[in-house]
Formats: C-alpha cells, structure tokens, sequence
C-alpha cells in the first residue's frame, strides 16, 4: 500500500514538474512569436508610410522585392531572391544554355566581383579575369545595386553590347572594356592530349547538367585515341567556379571505386546526408592529377577534396576559393524562388573548406604578366573568407585567404599544366612560388 502510494506521488510530482516546464517552453515560444510579428507589423508600417509618404509613387512590386532580397542578403554572400524572371535564366543556365556575357560573380564591399570568366564566352574573349572587379555597367555606378540589379543590367538582347568599367588588381587605374553578349551555350567539358600523345586532358569549366555526360564522352575519345600507352589523366579545375550538387558528385563517383564523395550538414542532425561512390571506375585506375587555383569553387572543390582523402589523386596547383556550403533552390510558385543556404559540404575527412579552401598537395604558383606583378593583392588573391557577411568556418581560425586565378593562354607558360605533365611522367615535382620582382623604388621631388 505504501509502495503504491509513493509511485502515485512520484507520478503527481512528475507530472507537475513537465507541465511547469511544458508551460515554460510554451511561454518562451509565445514570447518569440510575439516579437516576431511586433516585427512583421513594424514592416508592415514601413511599408505603408512609404507607399503613402514618399516624394514619388514608389513602385510596390519593387519594394517587396528589395525587401526580400535585402532579408536574404544579409545572411550571407550566396542567399537572394530570384523573382520570376531571374528564376527561369537561372534554370537555362543550369542545363548549359542562356544569353549573357559569361562571368560568374559574386558581390564584395558593394561592388561586382568575377568569380571566373567562362570559357569561350565573350567575357573570355574580352580579356576580363577572375578577381577583376567591376565599379560601373555602361557608365552607371554598381555601388547601391544588388547583385541581382546587376545580373539584370549585364543580361539583354544578343548581339548587343555593354561597356564594363573593371578595377583590376595591380593596375592603377579602372578602364573599360566593352563586351557583346551572346547566346552562352557552355560545353562544361572539353578534351585534349598532352605530352607525348599519351597523356589524357580534360577541363571541366562548370558544373551543368551536361558535364557528366561530357566527361563520359571525353574518357572514352581520349582511351580510344591514346590507347594502351596512356599514361594517366589531368583533370583541369582550374576557374570552375561550380555549380550543381550532383554532378559533383558523379564526377567524383567516375574516378573511385568505392567509399564517401562527401557529406552535407544543415542545422539539424536529422538533415544530414552522406552520398557515397559506386564500383566502377572509368580510367581504370590510371593515375590522375587534378589542377585548382584560387578561382575553383563549391563544386570543384567537392571533386578536388573527394580525390584527394581518398588518395585517388594529386591536387596540385594554389589554394582554391574555400565555397563550402549548400544552395537549395526553394521554388515559390508563381513568385520565382529563393536561392538558401541550407548546409555545410564536408569531404571524407570529416573537413570544412567553408573559407579556407582545398589545399593542394603540390603547390605551383603561375608567373603573373607584368600588369599583375605589381600587385601583393593580385598575387595572393582573396577568397570566400574575404566576402563580407560569409558563412564562418566552425574553427574561425582556419580560415584562409584564396590565392591567384590566374592562367597563362600560352600553354608553353603554364607552369601548373608542365608540372603535371612531369608529375605523369614520374619526374619529381616540388611545391614552388612564382618569382615576383620588387616593385620599383619611388622617390618624391
């Protein structure tokens, strides 16, 4: 009797205690969601004093947008709004095909940043560079736009052409070049031999839904026409500025017979995923090197730090940009869709390259032209970590600056492209910089 009579107390005691902490989560989540709309309807009331009061009618469909896009903007770099325009470009442009000029950008310190110009396009063709940063589109300022403002005006009718004013590290003064857009059509994947005839090239410049069948394509041309002296595959990274989730991982999957690609975190435990490799791979385990610089991001570095824990290849080249985090597209019906960060990526390794970047195993830096050697900046380029508002590294101090995009167009001055090729050949290949002259002394009269 007594025994039941203290497990029934023991319940009642239990029970009052949930319900007073039931009660006090309650009372913390009503709170919360109390402030939360104070805050909606201070929006609200924002909202409509400018509608009524503003010198000039404003236009609403503009303010909301400026809105949302501002609210996504200040999470991070790589978080907007794409409105129901910006959505469907977005989606031409990741099948492989859209009209514009051809440049990756992001947005630093209020200005356009080239991320990297895409091969055979006419940015490409129109001499721009990764780290060139853009201060006027047709003589009007950039700075006060949004990124997406930006996108809009360097997009338009092909065939038309637009004056960029370029800031570029290690030349005084800004200058313009003016490019004619096209109709982009990206061939992510283009092949060639090297060394004696018996070494396999293959540049992936993006990450669209057409590079895996492109890399497939390229493997078999190249074994065919190489034959049994090939001696090993280069797989060129280099300004690949990324793009999407699954090609990376398939990419990764050509080259391993088994084990992790990578894995991606969110806020909750429960959203994690790891996506492994299946049996078979493709170059029959002839040796690989694979070349990145400071304008290889997110999904090159995904393929790059897969390779590399796995012992499957030799990353040689500079430190990579360090964009390691996950996009999701958020469709929004007829409104567009947002562009969240939802995820950290992490390699097999268990690593963060969020702002820090892949790390090559051999480490060869490219003589710069005699406009960029002036220039500590252009040299040691800034990455993910230089990007204001960028999501933090977990261990903030790892992060690491980006390094030089930089590529020679002379094949006999890529000094990357000849080491690999050594490397190939089994000659040995030491971590080396650039040499980089002083700069001239000044003297003031």
């Amino acid at each position: 009797m007594r025994r039941n009579f203290w497990k029934s107390a023991c319940f009642v005691a239990l029970g009052a205690i949930m319900s007073s902490a039931l009660m006090q989560a309650l009372n913390v989540a009503s709170a919360s969601n109390s402030d939360t709309y104070r805050q909606l309807n201070l929006f609200g009331d924002v909202f409509d004093r400018v509608r009524s009061d503003y010198v000039e009618s404003p236009n609403e469909e503009k303010l909301i947008d400026a809105a949302i896009n501002g609210m996504l903007a200040s999470l991070d770099p790589h978080s907007s709004y794409m409105n129901p325009k910006r959505f469907k470009d977005m989606q031409q442009q990741t099948r492989g095909e859209f009209g514009g000029l051809g440049i990756e950008v992001t947005m630093e310190n209020g200005l356009v940043k080239v991320v990297a110009p895409i091969d055979d396009t006419p940015a490409a063709r129109a001499g721009l560079r990764a780290n060139d940063l853009l201060t006027h589109l047709d003589g009007v300022q950039i700075l006060g736009m949004t990124l997406n403002e930006a996108v809009d005006k360097m997009r338009g009718r092909v065939k038309t052409s637009i004056i960029l004013t370029v800031k570029r590290p290690g030349v005084d003064e800004p200058f313009d070049v003016k490019v004619v857009r096209d109709v982009i059509r990206i061939r992510s994947v283009k092949h060639d031999v090297e060394g004696d005839e018996d070494i396999a090239y293959v540049r992936i410049s993006s990450f669209s839904e057409q590079t895996q069948s492109g890399l497939e394509r390229s493997i078999k041309k190249l074994s065919e026409q190489i034959g049994d002296k090939l001696k090993g595959y280069i797989i060129d990274l280099r300004n690949n500025p990324g793009g999407l989730l699954d090609q990376a991982i398939s990419v990764s999957d050509t080259f391993l017979e088994r084990g992790e690609v990578v894995s991606t975190r969110g806020r909750n435990a429960s959203e994690s995923q790891r996506y492994n490799s299946q049996a078979g791979d493709l170059t029959n385990g002839k040796p690989i090197v694979v070349l990145i610089n400071g304008g290889s991001a997110s999904a090159s570095e995904i393929v790059a730090g897969a390779l590399q824990d796995h012992k499957r290849a030799t990353v040689l080249g500079t430190r990579s940009f360090g964009k390691g985090s996950v996009q999701t597209i958020i469709p929004l019906g007829s409104q567009g869709a947002i562009r969240l960060t939802t995820a950290r990526y992490y390699t097999p390794s268990g690593e963060s390259i969020q702002a820090k970047g892949i790390r090559p195993d051999i480490v060869i830096e490219q003589e710069l032209p005699e406009d960029l050697k002036k220039s500590a900046a252009a040299r040691k380029a800034r990455g993910e970590a230089s990007l204001r508002g960028h999501l933090k590294n977990e261990g903030e101090s790892q992060e690491k600056s980006g390094s030089s995009a930089y590529v020679p167009r002379e094949k006999e001055k890529d000094l990357q492209l000849k080491a690999a090729i050594d490397l190939l050949y089994g000659r040995e290949v030491r971590s080396q910089a650039a040499k980089v002259e002083p700069a001239p002394a000044t003297t003031k009269n």
